[in-house]
């Protein structure tokens, strides 16, 4: 598992710190992978919306989840695998 944030390295480091994140936090500082994954319509938006995205050992996505309640998504995930 790993995250995809538009924050800086630093932000995503304090974040991760503060909640005992296990998991890498990725910056997206550009925008541009979240744009590709149609979390950001435009670059200049303020906040990606929140997707679960299961992705193969080949890469293809598998599922996708729009992420309104993030304390039950391991609850939705395992219902979808």
């Amino acid at each position: 598992m790993l995250g995809l944030s538009c924050d800086s390295v630093e932000e995503n480091r304090a974040f991760a710190e503060k909640f005992g994140f296990e998991f890498p936090l990725l910056c997206d500082t550009t925008r541009a992978t979240s744009i590709a994954y149609k979390a950001l319509d435009r670059a200049e938006e303020s906040y990606p919306r929140r997707f679960t995205y299961v992705i193969s050992p080949e890469g293809r996505i598998e599922t996708t989840i729009d992420t309104q309640d993030p304390a039950a998504q391991a609850g939705e995930l395992l219902k979808r695998l």
